[in-house]
């Protein structure tokens, strides 16, 4: 089957923050293509970066590791197909204090398997999350996209839609009602910030916390 290089196929524009329902921005870079596991391993293997947005340098590396059984019913290993789920997979690790950030390199295993994958459905499948704490991210993504220097970010973004198992459009109605609250403005699938900065130090407390929990749990884990 012919399909579009890795490089034509991903959708994420360089510097996308990506927001966690637990509070942390990442930016996350993926090196792209899947690989066969050297170890003969049945499994195929993506490494990716995440760092914080918050311009701290702390960061954690990860090897996706993508099992066969998920990997026989897709129609390709590129990124078209498998970006954003990867990128779902990552910040739902991230929420389950999987990865610890740190400074230096650590390479840590996170599985991409059928967690994610509906059968049944034949489809990717993430949690749901409440409308509240959907509302709660789209100010975040807003929030740290403006403070990494960007004046707009997508606020429709099927990526993001995935990871919380809603609809674009389900995005678009809740943004809507942050932009008639004045925290964000909206144009089209862009959002601008309006008085979100009214919400900086709950934001920066959020990521402060989050970070100290996943942490700590790390620091207990290493004994």
């Amino acid at each position: 089957m012919a399909t579009q290089s890795t490089e034509a196929a991903s959708a994420v524009a360089a510097g996308t923050v990506f927001v966690t329902l637990s509070g942390l921005p990442l930016f996350i870079d993926l090196d792209w293509p899947f690989h066969q596991a050297t170890s003969g391993a049945d499994f195929w293997v993506l490494h990716s970066k995440l760092r914080l947005a918050d311009g701290s340098g702390l960061h954690a590396l990860a090897a996706v590791n993508l099992s066969l059984t998920v990997k026989e019913v897709l129609p390709a290993l590129d990124a078209q197909y498998t970006e954003g789920p990867v990128l779902n997979a990552l910040r739902k690790e991230v929420d389950s204090k999987q990865l610890e950030f740190v400074k230096s390199p650590k390479l840590v295993p996170v599985h991409f398997s059928s967690r994610y994958y509906s059968f049944k459905k034949q489809q990717w499948a993430f949690p749901a999350a409440s409308d509240e704490e959907v509302s709660q991210m789209l100010l975040r993504k807003v929030y740290w996209t403006t403070q990494s220097g960007k004046s707009e970010t997508i606020i429709a973004d099927p990526i993001d839609a995935l990871y919380v198992n809603t609809t674009v459009d389900h995005l678009r109605e809740l943004a809507q009602k942050l932009s008639q609250q004045g925290v964000i403005r909206v144009n089209g699938d862009r959002a601008t910030a309006g008085e979100v900065a009214k919400h900086t130090g709950s934001f920066q407390a959020d990521l402060k916390a989050q970070l100290e929990e996943l942490q700590k749990k790390h620091a207990f884990e290493r004994g």
